[in-house]
């Protein structure tokens, strides 16, 4: 992977559009990134992972958006990131846009705009560009396959943060495991451990519950078996489980199989004794049946000679009924006859009563011609009701032009009234718009200085608080200085010490026999001894590294300081010397100054539309007074046509009506008159119709009596009998007869008589034998089934628990092949010798790999000093694999790496840094990177050691790659020609290139 060109625009505090070209930068190899603290060096690299990846390192990769914009950006400049680079022999651009609220276009207000992503490729034919994809997830997993690594791989391959390898440096096992796995992709590994764990809890599981369930089977086999069973006491999964159950389960299925041999036996006792005692049982109920039989109809027979009397009499009743049934059809014409009479008689006594008196004694025709008179009288008050409506409606006309003229003349008083106040009303409407929109042009321009005043409100806020910060920075920064500056005498004091003492210290290491290592003789007569207080070399390095620390701090509280200063002062530009308190005061001045505004022109709109309302109220008027007068003139004709009208009317009315009050009441007095009469005439006529047929039908009555030899009518109405009392005699007299019949054929029966001569039967006795008997039958077949289930389910269970046997075979094996994996992967094997979990064994390998390419390089920056070796001893009780010891060619021993010094410490984990980049280079499968980039950590060097590192650095060129280095060390800029320079100020950084 080569870079060619990097644009940003409105990206971090890039406020507009820089530009770097990295090809001219690659040309001489090595290539420095400086410039001061917080002017945006990292931010460079951040751009160059957002356009890869979408997302910037480590702990800003949550910056998304907003946090990405150059706070120094104008609002209508869009934050974007363009990078063009080759990879994989293929030339490809880059463009990747963050989601942006920018202004609206119309109106006032934000609107949101979403991230947009382009990616180009180049054709190296034509070198034209062509369009790939706009799709962020195809873009990024084109970009990921095609460096065939992760973000975070490449945050730790390219970008070679130093901070992280001195961590990782002095880590312990379980930090670098945590790393390697991340950048080695390793959790397979770690995945194939859990599915073996998983896969070992879920065979033991399977186990258990197989042998759970067998054991289940067995206890339902021993309530099957009534306690004739007897198990062991064993747990699931405890060895000879299976052969106890299955030799418990033969006993009892064979003492099962005897029981069920004797329950058949004592059953087919039963069930002959029991037919026996059912025959002598059938035999005593039939002769008990046939006893009874004959002494029930002996009873019923003499039943029947006590009720003959009775029927007898029932006899002759219904004889005389069948002859009064040739009556019945005159009795009903004449009841008939006499109903129609007194009903005819009744309405007519009615109707004569509403009659006058004069007509109280009339015949039917006398009354008939009083009806025609009344209705002829009728006939003739037509025209005079004709009349009657007229008048009603010329009265209603007449009002209705009363009414018309009240409301006419309340319309022409109240548009007087309102038009004498108009030119009023429309004067001071149009003062109150004008005044308005006076108050509308206030408001804006109040709303500008009010904007301001917030503005600078907020840059005093700012202002106090930085003051405050600053304050607190500074009195760190001097605590911190004075921290170091006692750390460093503390150093050079023991360091002093450990000077005078050096002797002692070489001393200590003199054999008999061996050289001196400064004099080379072999004798040591008096080596010199260590004094109280003696410093060694451990406690001079602990004292240097809490020195470089104590350094660390006080370069760290001095940035803080300088950034504080930076952004107060930027506030100070912002708000001057005016008090936030003052500048509080004023912003609350505009605020109400602007709400008064407002709330006065927003009487503008409410004015015009009374003002539009009250023109249109004025031509409503002004009609409305005119169309009155037009309407008042008219009426006057119109009204003494009506009163004409009138008085010819009431005139003939006056005739017409008589002594009623209206023609209508007396056309209502001739309608029920006439009605009255007329049936009263009706009902005369018919009373006299039904006196006639009322006499017809008492004489036919009286001769079809005679007839049937009744001496009176009554008589044989007497006789006569209803429906019901018919049905209910006729069926006394047939159940009699029918009683009599079945007495009859009882007493004629052979086998009845024949019975009634033996001797009572004791049914009770004969009962309770076939009871007992059956009851025998009953607990036998009860016994017998019992001993048959308890057979069946013992053969069912005994199956079961075979069949649960031969499923757990395998399962056992397979369960104990998994465990023994599970734990070898896992390190808890007695086989696994070092405890190493699988992910960390592989991870050792890649480790060592590390080492083996780290030591290539630090031996080179530490004069052959330093070798990186990998250990796989283990650390106290912890699991081994993953330990890292750096072995030292001037003492020949091997110690840990957190003893390395500050400067020391530094150039190991970079030769560590890039050995990792080209262990995971390979491991990505070989992607070539031309582009490196290495961050800070070159202060804590030497001249010399600097010199070698730079060696090293710049032998990275070889086949043409190109290092960047991100540091602020002013010897590099010396050192090395090529430079990328970021320059901050109020308005943003900007970016410069040098010696290229």
């Amino acid at each position: 992977m080569r870079l060619h060109r990097l644009d940003i625009t409105a990206f971090g505090p890039f406020g507009t559009t820089q530009s770097v070209d990295f090809d001219a930068l690659s040309a001489a190899g090595l290539f420095l990134l400086h410039g001061p603290t917080g002017a945006g060096k990292t931010s460079v690299l951040d751009a160059v992972c957002y356009a890869l990846y979408g997302s910037v390192p480590g702990a800003r990769q949550g910056g998304q958006g907003t946090t990405l914009r150059s706070d120094h950006a104008a609002p209508a400049t869009r934050t974007s990131v363009t990078l063009e680079l080759t990879v994989a022999g293929r030339r490809l651009e880059i463009t990747r846009q963050p989601p942006w609220e920018r202004p609206k276009k119309r109106g006032s207000g934000t609107t949101t705009d979403k991230a947009q992503t382009w990616l180009r490729e180049r054709d190296a034919a034509t070198g034209a560009w062509k369009d790939l994809s706009r799709s962020h997830q195809e873009i990024g997993e084109e970009i990921t396959q095609l460096l065939g690594m992760s973000r975070e791989q490449f945050c730790q391959v390219v970008l070679l943060p130093q901070g992280d390898f001195a961590r990782f440096l002095r880590a312990d096992a379980e930090a670098r495991g945590k790393l390697l796995g991340r950048l080695f992709d390793t959790h397979r590994f770690a995945e194939v451990e859990k599915r073996l764990a998983d896969r070992r809890r879920a065979a033991e599981a399977r186990v258990r519950d197989g042998d759970a369930e067998l054991l289940a089977d067995a206890h339902r086999m021993q309530q099957a078996a009534g306690g004739a069973m007897e198990l062991p006491e064993l747990s699931p999964g405890e060895p000879g489980l299976a052969d106890a159950v299955l030799t418990a389960a033969a006993v009892a299925r064979s003492t099962a199989r005897e029981q069920l041999t004797a329950a058949h036996c004592r059953l087919a006792t039963a069930e002959s004794v029991r037919a026996e005692a059912g025959r002598a049982l059938d035999e005593a109920r039939e002769r008990h049946r046939l006893q009874r039989r004959f002494a029930e109809a002996r009873e019923r027979a003499e039943r029947l000679r006590e009720r003959s009397g009775a029927h007898d009499e029932d006899q002759a009743r219904m004889d005389r009924a069948r002859k009064a049934e040739t009556v019945a059809p005159a009795l009903e014409l004449r009841d008939s006859a006499d109903t129609e009479h007194r009903r005819a008689s009744a309405a007519e006594q009615r109707s004569r009563a509403l009659l006058p008196v004069s007509l109280a004694d009339a015949g039917p025709d006398g009354l008939a011609a009083a009806a025609r008179r009344a209705a002829e009288e009728l006939g003739g008050l037509e025209s005079a009701r004709r009349a009657e409506r007229r008048l009603t409606e010329l009265l209603d006309e007449r009002a209705g032009l009363d009414r018309q003229e009240r409301a006419d003349e309340e319309v022409r008083e109240d548009a007087e009234a309102w038009l004498a106040g108009w030119e009023a009303t429309r004067t001071a409407l149009q003062d109150r718009i004008a005044t308005a929109q006076q108050a509308a042009t206030r408001a804006g321009e109040l709303a500008a200085r009010r904007d301001t005043a917030r503005h600078r409100l907020a840059a005093a806020r700012t202002r106090d608080r930085l003051t405050r910060d600053a304050e607190a920075a500074a009195e760190q920064a001097d605590a911190a200085r004075e921290q170091a500056l006692a750390a460093r005498q503390h150093w050079l004091d023991l360091k002093e010490q450990r000077l005078g003492g050096i002797a002692a210290e070489l001393a200590a290491g003199l054999t008999d026999g061996a050289p001196c290592a400064v004099c080379g003789a072999t004798e040591h007569p008096a080596p010199a001894r260590r004094v109280a207080g003696h410093v060694d070399r451990e406690t001079e390095e602990r004292a240097l590294t809490a020195y470089q620390h104590a350094e660390d701090r006080r370069a760290e509280a001095d940035q803080r300081l300088s950034a504080v200063r930076e952004e107060l002062a930027a506030a100070g530009a912002g708000a001057g010397d005016t008090p936030a308190d003052q500048l509080a005061r004023e912003l609350d001045e505009a605020e109400r100054e602007y709400v008064r505004a407002r709330e006065a022109a927003s009487a503008l709109h409410a004015a015009q539309e009374e003002l539009r309302a009250a023109e249109r109220e004025h031509e409503l008027r002004t009609a409305a007074q005119r169309d009155a007068a037009v309407r008042a003139a008219a009426r006057v004709g119109h009204r003494e046509r009506l009163d004409l009208e009138r008085a010819s009317l009431e005139q003939e009315l006056a005739q017409a009506r008589g002594d009623a009050p209206s023609v209508a009441a007396r056309a209502g007095q001739l309608e029920r008159e006439a009605a009255l009469l007329t049936e009263a005439a009706d009902a005369a006529r018919t009373a006299e119709e039904a006196a006639r047929r009322l006499k017809d039908a008492d004489a036919r009555l009286a001769d079809a009596a005679f007839r049937a030899g009744f001496d009176t009518p009554r008589a044989a109405a007497d006789a006569l009998l209803d429906d019901d009392a018919h049905r209910h005699l006729q069926r006394r007299l047939d159940a009699w007869h029918d009683e009599e019949a079945a007495v009859r054929a009882v007493l004629a029966e052979p086998e009845t008589a024949a019975a009634a001569q033996q001797p009572a039967v004791d049914l009770a006795a004969a009962r309770r034998a076939a009871e007992d008997a059956d009851r025998a039958v009953r607990e036998a077949a009860s016994a017998r089934d019992a001993a048959a289930r308890r057979c069946a389910e013992l053969d069912r269970l005994s199956a079961r628990a075979a069949a649960s046997v031969r499923r757990l075979g395998p399962l056992r094996e397979e369960y104990d092949r998994v465990a023994r994996m599970a734990a070898l992967t896992a390190g808890t094997s007695a086989e696994n010798e070092r405890r190493m979990r699988l992910e960390s064994y592989v991870l050792a390998a890649r480790l060592e790999q590390v080492a083996a390419a780290a030591t290539v390089r630090l031996r080179r920056m530490s004069s052959g000093r330093y070798t990186l070796v990998h250990s796989d001893d283990r650390a106290g009780r912890g699991r081994s694999g993953l330990g890292l010891h750096v072995v030292d060619a001037w003492t020949g021993r091997e110690r840990d790496t957190a003893t390395l010094s500050g400067g020391e410490t530094f150039f190991a984990s970079l030769a560590l840094a890039l050995g990792l980049a080209d262990v995971v280079t390979d491991e990505a499968g070989g992607v070539r990177l031309d582009t490196l980039f290495i961050d800070e950590g070159f202060g804590s060097l030497d001249d010399q050691t600097l010199d070698e590192v730079l060696d090293v650095l710049d032998s990275l060129r070889e086949r043409d790659r190109s290092v960047g280095i991100v540091s602020h060390v002013p010897d590099l800029r010396r050192r090395i020609h090529a430079q990328l320079e970021v320059q901050k100020d109020r308005t943003g950084s900007r970016l410069r290139q040098r010696g290229t």
